[in-house]
């Protein structure tokens, strides 16, 4: 379990921030905008967990929420060739999995899209709909970083479901798609 007893370390103070591994890297670096993107996506969650009070999609956020600091240790955890270490974090296939059997019921509820939809709807979907723009970008983030450095497949696998699963679950708090709000094409022109 993490203890942090100072919250400022004056460490950062330079532009540079640590790793898990205790290497230091700058903060700007394609990995730390990924582990920033990551965190940023997880606190929208945080704010639709709010919209959604004590249902089940809340709890299913709760989940997500606690996995996605897992995902940010994993992306902070250089991958090590051969035998990680045993207090590497990374996320797991089982995780994955689980956003995939959450995505696969709440879609079995749903009609098949006629159209693109707008984000809205309710307030709860609306609320959904931005944590999964957010997740969008915290994926192209985390892709833009694997390009540079190896990052754990499993976690690139895992942000992409994210975003996939907060789609299905903003459909399912707008009616089961009943309330989506359809796009018109050109229709302000």
């Amino acid at each position: 379990m993490v203890k942090l007893n100072k919250i400022y370390t004056r460490t950062g103070d330079g532009g540079t921030t640590g790793l898990v591994d205790g290497s230091r890297i700058a903060k700007y670096d394609p990995r730390m905008m990924a582990v920033g993107d990551v965190d940023e996506a997880n606190s929208a969650i945080g704010l639709a967990v709010l919209a959604l009070g004590d249902s089940p999609e809340a709890g299913w956020l709760r989940m997500i929420q606690n996995d996605m600091f897992d995902l940010g240790a994993d992306l902070a955890t250089p991958l090590v060739e051969g035998d990680e270490p045993a207090w590497a974090l990374r996320i797991v296939a089982s995780q994955v999995e689980r956003l995939e059997r959450e995505i696969d019921m709440m879609n079995a509820e749903l009609k098949p899209l006629d159209s693109f939809i707008l984000p809205g709807g309710s307030p709860a979907a609306s609320a959904i709909h931005l944590a999964r723009a957010i997740a969008r970008r915290a994926e192209r983030s985390a892709a833009a970083a694997a390009a540079h450095v190896a990052l754990n497949p499993v976690a690139l696998a895992y942000i992409n479901r994210l975003s996939d699963h907060l789609f299905v679950m903003a459909r399912r708090l707008n009616g089961n798609g009943a309330d989506d709000i359809k796009w018109v094409p050109g229709a302000s022109r």
